[in-house]
């Protein structure tokens, strides 16, 4: 029922243990009690108990009984192991503090997840519903030698029940709340003597689990449908061979997000406090957007001739005045709904064959998949555009002039305006936008949403020889193969304000160079290759019959390649003979014309990486007096995963930035006990380990682009498993674990506060690009607070009256404090203050100033004030988990069974950043589940009652944080709310 669901020691084939399964759902086992589960963690089949290693299974009826149809509720019944959406398309497996927290198109992930034993880069495990399962291994730890790819963390091996020899059929319908219907299906049939075909499929609708007041509509719904065929061969009694083909798809209205968190920073300098959540919105003077269509903006770094067009000013209303964000967590207020649409198709195949003393695997497949989504940006609704929209009509009419007529007149004639309301352009690999009349929605308020898209493929190939010899050698050796590539991947962010910052810059009168780009924000990767290969062997040798030990080595080969660049609105290179202009744009980040072809050009990065590592194995099943059987184990593993490729960034504004980041290693260090105790009655298992993590690759978001970094960590902890049945009719489970992770040494800019927590400090959002940079001393205290709030204004003065020619001395103000920090803050141009300091112009306190300079000798600010990170703890590594189990069989007088099952599971609190910051703490939570299922007397025919998250907690899974340009919003991901319902099924 459990991982440490096996009593039987005898080791079996995966179909021999399937065929042994009673009706009832539970293998059968001598002499009672617990059922035996065999897996393949090693590459063999062998009982659960007998293998070395920390590896939890779960068997097809396992999962129904434990109520585990997804992956998100497969981690509560594994012990130090989390699973989260991700803030893009991809998800989160953490297993002992080891994840996927590198942000790249080519990053890899901690936890590997494979098909049939098959290596998946894109696993696909949130768009995954599981369906006639053979069983799930979850193997903990770093996988040096067997499994492909070498993943850090585990790996998650999907087994798919095949074919056999008997007609087989079984069948299930279910309907519950939320209006959700799943039908389950499967069908075995024999082809004579030495073939056989499965065929299995699900289908799954519901309505959502959120509420959206402003349409009255529910999202985050399922439409998902998945079909498999499996086709088995076994032309003698020692060959065997089978192809299965899996196709799924989706199309729901389900959310990339379920909620955004947000305490408004009044200032707007942040966008949010960086001491709270709450249930506000961002305050959208913080915003990208909203800064590059202000009159501050278009005054000081444009044309003063666009300021009476611009759409508000950084000073004046948020955007968001009226917005409303629900306190519930299954409410929204949104005017963009989301979509999410996915598909994948699995071709993969085994052949097998048997020898006198070896036997020959051939294993591999190809995968195809592709996945799109769309999620209102800010979870929010704008408040009206329409007085800023009269604004232009009137300056079209000649209210202003007939200068000003001519230009409101061609910005109001351009589809981005249509029946007097404000559109916003469509998000595709065109790359036209509005420009090219591709738009997705025209509304009364502007409309701000992203779009995350990829297409994938990939093909593997991988062979086995393993020696079965009567003496105490023995020995696996193998060779992979892999190749994966992504096209099209793209992550947009559109808004309607990008939009016509884009119309404003690129019009003759802008002072800007006229650009073809698009009007949004796209981080596109043309292209991504990986070729991966690896070459393994293992020894194993007896040195009695109790001790045995193991010895692995892996060499492994990961080559990658990049096309890629990054689109931000149609802001160009200023150019002409305006020096002011070209003075404000002295490192401010922007890209050279990112719409001009040849101007700015795809990146092309390789990056290759090789490793040896491996394993060593020190197992002992001793014959005791105290247990039927004992296992205990020492092991050390050497574990590694590639490096990778950043996102594209502009080198100039991240002169020290390196373009890959380096590969992390694992030491790990573990030992164990399996045991079986009171002919079946109860098995307990427990692992204890010690990681020396180096090079662990981090992530954060600064400037509208990842960046990863590599320090090093450490992992402790234990884990106990066990199963007790004091009478047949009784199973109880538990599961317990404790770990401890460890940065040991990182220094880094918060984004969320970049004042790094000292009030001498100045924090300024830059009017150019929405960036932040912070003003203060290289030495602390060098000058206090006022001095340093005094030098910003007077520098803001002067910037004002050069513009303005004195006319409107305060068009940049003065420092304001910052909500939920020490510091004071300002809109400003970080370039020029930081010019302004390295030139001597701040009088005496220039030398004091914290003056960094690019690679060309360009003076710039820092983007913050870092924190030392060292001693915090890894993101989503909960020092607790418990998952603990109980059913009961009752057999009634006519023959009927019925069977009652609780679980309860418990998460505890851990961190969603490594800031460890009071902010980032995820709270602990409990779910629990329970179902009923009645059995006819011939087992053909069941029914149940469920009830998943009875208590309806409300639990979150993880959390990302968002950029500054942003305003650092936090997007925070949750599990199912209750659901309840009623199941009819049959198995013959």
């Amino acid at each position: 029922m459990t991982a440490s669901a096996a009593a039987a020691q005898q080791v079996q084939s995966p179909a021999e243990a399937a065929s042994r399964t009673s009706p009832g759902g539970i293998p059968e086992v001598a002499p009672r009690g617990l059922p035996e589960i065999v897996v393949t963690a090693q590459r063999r089949a062998e009982s659960l108990q007998d293998v070395p290693v920390a590896v939890s299974a779960f068997s097809n009826e396992a999962l129904a009984d434990q109520q585990i149809n997804n992956s998100l509720n497969l981690q509560q019944a594994l012990p130090n192991t989390t699973f989260t959406k991700g803030n893009f398309t991809g998800d989160n497996i953490t297993i002992r503090g080891i994840g996927s927290a590198s942000v790249a198109t080519s990053g890899d992930a901690g936890v590997g997840v494979h098909f049939n034993d098959v290596p998946l880069v894109s696993g696909g495990l949130f768009e995954t519903e599981f369906f006639d399962i053979e069983r799930i291994e979850v193997l903990r730890g770093p996988q040096g030698t067997l499994f492909g790819r070498n993943a850090t963390g585990g790996v998650v091996n999907l087994i798919t029940a095949k074919p056999t020899f008997e007609f087989e059929s079984a069948g299930e319908f279910e309907y519950g709340n939320f209006d959700s219907k799943t039908a389950r299906g499967m069908v075995n049939v024999p082809l004579g003597n030495i073939a056989a075909v499965r065929l299995a499929g699900i289908y799954l609708n519901r309505d959502g689990f959120t509420e959206n007041l402003n349409t009255g509509n529910r999202i985050d719904g399922r439409d998902y449908y998945a079909l498999r065929g499996t086709v088995m061969f076994e032309p003698t009694d020692r060959t065997t061979a089978y192809v299965t083909a899996q196709y799924r798809n989706e199309d729901s209205n389900r959310s990339r997000i379920q909620k955004q968190l947000c305490s408004t920073d009044t200032s707007g300098i942040l966008g949010c406090r960086p001491d709270e959540l709450g249930f506000d919105t961002i305050n959208g003077r913080s915003s990208l957007a909203t800064i590059l269509t202000s009159a501050e903006f278009l005054s000081i770094a444009a044309s003063p001739a666009l300021a009476p067009f611009a759409f508000g000013s950084v000073y004046g209303d948020d955007g968001y005045s009226g917005a409303v964000n629900p306190t519930d967590f299954r409410k929204v207020a949104i005017d963009f709904e989301p979509t999410y649409k996915s598909e994948g198709l699995i071709i993969q195949g085994e052949l097998e064959h048997e020898f006198d003393n070896f036997t020959v695997t051939l294993n591999g497949g190809y995968t195809d998949g592709s996945i799109d989504t769309r999620t209102d940006y800010n979870l929010a609704t704008t408040d009206s555009a329409l007085p800023q929209l009269a604004r232009l009509q009137a300056a079209a009419d000649g209210a202003f002039g007939a200068e000003a007529a001519a230009i409101a007149g061609g910005l109001l004639s351009t589809p981005l305006f249509q029946n007097g309301q404000i559109c916003v352009s469509e998000a595709d690999t065109d790359l036209v936008g509005f420009i090219g009349g591709k738009i997705n929605r025209c509304a009364d308020n502007t409309t701000e949403y992203d779009r995350s898209a990829a297409k994938s493929t990939q093909w593997s190939v991988e062979g086995r020889v393993a020696s079965d010899f009567d003496g105490p050698f023995n020995f696996q050796l193998g060779g992979l193969y892999l190749n994966y590539k992504v096209r099209d991947s793209d992550y947009f962010v559109v808004a309607s304000l990008l939009d016509y910052a884009g119309l404003l810059l690129g019009g003759p009168a802008s002072g800007f160079q006229a650009a073809l780009g698009p009007s949004f924000y796209d981080s596109n990767t043309d292209l991504y290759t990986l070729d991966s290969y690896g070459i393994f062997g293992e020894l194993y040798y007896d040195i009695t019959d109790e001790l045995k030990i193991t010895g692995g080595l892996r060499w492994s080969k990961d080559e990658k390649f990049v096309r890629d660049r990054q689109f931000l609105v149609n802001v160009p290179v200023p150019f002409g003979t305006d020096a002011l202009t070209d003075e404000f744009f002295a490192g401010s980040g922007f890209d050279a014309d990112p719409g001009v072809e040849g101007n700015q050009v795809f990146r092309e990065q390789t990056a290759n990486f090789d490793e040896f590592t491996g394993r060593v194995v020190i197992d002992w099943n001793p014959v005791t007096s105290f247990s039927d059987s004992t296992l205990v184990y020492a092991s050390y593993s050497r574990g590694y995963k590639p490096g990778g490729i950043n996102p594209p960034f502009d080198p100039a504004a991240f002169p020290d930035t390196p373009a890959a980041f380096e590969p992390e290693f694992i030491n790990a260090f573990e030992v164990g006990t399996k045991n079986v105790f009171g002919g079946g009655v109860a098995a307990i298992n427990l692992t204890g380990f010690y990681y020396d993590y180096k090079d662990f690759q981090v992530s954060r978001i600064v400037n509208r682009t990842s960046f990863n970094d590599n320090t090093d960590a450490e992992v402790y902890g234990v884990e106990l498993e066990t199963l007790l049945s004091p009478v047949d009719a009784v199973t109880f489970n538990a599961t317990i674990s404790y770990q401890k992770t460890k940065i040991k040494d990182l220094q880094l800019v918060d984004t969320r506060d970049p004042s790094g927590g000292r009030s001498d400090a100045v924090i300024i959002k830059d009017i150019t690009n929405a960036s932040n940079c912070v003003f203060t001393t290289a030495q602390p205290g060098a000058l206090d607070q006022a001095t340093l709030g005094a030098l910003v204004a007077g520098f803001n003065q002067g910037l004002s009256n050069l513009v303005t020619q004195g006319q409107d001395p305060d068009l940049l103000r003065a420092p304001v404090a910052v909500d939920g920090t020490s510091a004071l803050g300002a809109y400003s141009v970080c370039g020029q203050l930081a010019a302004a300091a390295a030139s001597g112009a701040l009088g005496a306190a220039s030398d004091l100033i914290d003056v960094d300079f690019l690679g060309d000798g360009t003076p710039v600010l820092p983007s913050g004030v870092e924190y030392d990170l060292s001693g915090n703890q890894l993101i989503n590594s909960p020092n607790w988990k418990v998952s603990v189990g109980a059913q009961y069989a009752i057999e009634t007088a006519g023959g009927w069974t019925i069977t009652p099952r609780v679980d309860a599971n418990l998460t505890g609190d851990f961190f969603a950043s490594n800031f460890n910051r009071p902010i980032d703490k995820v709270p602990s939570y409990v779910l629990v589940n329970a179902q009923l299922t009645v059995n006819s007397p011939d087992d053909r025919f069941y029914v149940r009652g469920f009830v998943q998250n009875a208590f309806d907690t409300t639990a979150q899974t993880g959390r990302y944080i968002t950029d500054q340009s942003s305003g650092l919003f936090t997007n925070i991901f949750l599990t199912d709310p209750r659901r309840y319902g009623a199941a009819v099924g049959f198995r013959f």
